[in-house]
């Protein structure tokens, strides 16, 4: 793999046990916070809308959906194994080619896949970090996900 390609896996490798980690929290949690659960269902349903428009498929969530405990599990793992498979596919002049796609609004735009893929990764964090916040004000401890953490405990290479 090339450079920015690498570094593109090694971000979707911490995204991935970033998702799991918070997960893993909510499960843990006797009544997990309603808030949380739907900040994570709007994660996943955006990665893979996210992937779905980089494969040029049709959409397959709301980014908004009603998921449970258990769909958001089962989302977590396709997804791991979804972008791996993209990620192989792709080469690194893959990177900055050009898709055009239209939101959620049906606006139209333009962005090199590279930047799709760092977006991915940034609003997935946001996200992560409005479940932590969300989760310590209902008394719950949330999931420890900084990158620097992942990269110290040996789970992203």
């Amino acid at each position: 793999m090339t450079a920015m390609l690498e570094h593109i896996r090694r971000l979707l490798t911490y995204d991935d046990w970033a998702n799991r980690e918070v997960l893993t929290a909510l499960q843990k949690s006797e009544a997990p916070p309603p808030r949380s659960v739907k900040l994570l269902a709007h994660i996943v349903a955006a990665e893979r809308l996210w992937l779905e428009r980089l494969r040029s498929q049709r959409q397959t969530y709301p980014v908004w959906p009603d998921f449970t405990m258990a769909q958001c599990r089962m989302e977590v793992e396709q997804l791991s194994q979804l972008w791996k498979q993209y990620l192989a596919s792709l080469n690194e002049d893959g990177l900055s080619h050009s898709l055009t796609y239209k939101n959620t609004k049906g606006e139209s735009f333009t962005s090199q896949k590279q930047d799709i893929l760092m977006h991915v990764v940034l609003h997935s964090a946001y996200h992560r970090g409005q479940i932590a916040a969300d989760m310590r004000a209902a008394g719950f401890n949330p999931a420890y996900t900084d990158f620097i953490h992942s990269v110290r405990q040996g789970f992203v290479e």
